[in-house]
């Protein structure tokens, strides 16, 4: 539950003590909301001690008459507009005209409450107004997570692009001054390393265009019927040749089983937990993986005998543009997105995604989805 800040600016003591009272008990809830909202009130009797109170402790509601000794709401409301507080305000007002009106909601006033008003007129303008503080502070939450989205993104791409691309130029300015020798033989290695980063460099953006593609696309734009053991078995072909490279076996267990997704949902989530399993896992180790129908889910299962995590960092596994860095991931590319995109589907159908593991024994992630 949340308590909203309510200043009451009126001449009049009994309009003010009226409001209180029927605000006292007064609680606002909407479906889309996850807290109720209580409120708490505060009094000003005129346009100067309502500043002076704003300046000191702004509220998140002001209950504003326009006809008031000396300064008048009108020009309070015009002084809020020029200092750009973030205040819903509702006029109080027993004159009100089309100019008024015009101006006021020029200067930032929500609404209108004239005088004299009931108890029920007034929680109705209070729970108009509520409604959209909450719009509001969705609003900016959202503008704000855009902004650390696109900053932790920018950062991602300097960092992630510029070192490979370092390393191909020095490594291309080697062979142009022919410091290892005049025959492209002489430089094999030197390939296989450029051959390495532009690798690292397509894995980051083929993960930032999936990363997109979750966020911005509906899941149910391409819905289709799709066997959870094909899907299972296309990757693990995918990534059949990295395992042979690392002495690494692949064993899947499962029937035919059928989901309602977009495939390419489902091939995502399969390479991104099978990539992992094969890149942090032991040269001759083993990665297992099951798909199964449970009472009420189905459960695709990954597990490796791999190097592990500590329970701190399994903690950070799922949080955007975030990697594991140790002693035993070190030289392991990543961009840090591949188990966030993978929770994030789940997520888009239901279900959630659950990881145990243990340093240097391995680790096992096991995604459930509701059947509908």
């Amino acid at each position: 539950m949340e308590i909203l800040s309510i200043l009451v600016v009126d001449d009049e003591p009994g309009i003010r003590s009226g409001i209180k009272r029927i605000l006292a008990g007064h609680r606002v809830s909407f479906p889309f909301m996850d807290d109720d909202y209580t409120f708490h009130c505060q009094e000003a009797a005129s346009g100067e001690e309502a500043l002076a109170l704003l300046e000191k402790s702004p509220p998140e509601i002001l209950l504003l008459d326009n006809k008031l000794p000396g300064m008048d709401g009108m020009e309070v409301l015009e002084i809020i507009k020029q200092k750009k507080m973030d205040i819903m305000v509702a006029m109080i007002t027993s004159y009100a005209s089309l100019e008024i009106a015009a101006k006021a909601t020029g200067d930032g006033a929500w609404d209108f409450i004239p005088k004299p008003f009931t108890p029920a007129e007034l929680k109705s303008s209070i729970d108009l107004i509520t409604k959209q503080y909450f719009l509001k502070k969705i609003r900016r939450t959202m503008k704000e997570e855009g902004k650390k989205i696109r900053y932790q993104f920018l950062s991602v791409l300097s960092h992630e692009l510029k070192s490979p691309i370092n390393a191909l130029e020095g490594y291309l300015q080697m062979m142009k001054e022919g410091e290892l020798g005049e025959g492209i033989q002489d430089y094999d290695e030197v390939l296989d390393r450029s051959l390495q980063r532009v690798d690292g460099m397509r894995t980051l953006i083929m993960d930032l265009l999936d990363f997109t593609k979750i966020r911005l696309e509906r899941k149910d734009e391409k819905i289709e019927r799709v066997n959870l053991k094909e899907r299972a078995q296309m990757a693990l072909s995918t990534i059949k040749l990295l395992a042979i490279q690392r002495n690494i076996s692949l064993n899947f267990s499962g029937e035919d089983l059928y989901y309602d997704a977009d495939p390419s949902d489902l091939d995502i989530m399969f390479n991104n937990l099978l990539s992992n399993a094969v890149k942090y896992n032991h040269e001759g180790g083993s990665v297992k993986v099951s798909v199964d129908q449970l009472d009420t889910e189905l459960e695709i299962k990954v597990s490796d005998s791999g190097i592990g995590m500590s329970v701190e960092e399994v903690s950070q596994l799922f949080k955007e543009f975030v990697r594991i860095k140790n002693s035993r991931t070190r030289g392991i590319d990543g961009s840090g997105l591949g188990l966030s995109i993978v929770s994030k589907i789940a997520e888009l159908y239901g279900g959630h995604i659950h990881v145990t593991s243990v340093p240097e024994k391995g680790s096992e992630f096991s995604v459930l989805l509701p059947l509908l």
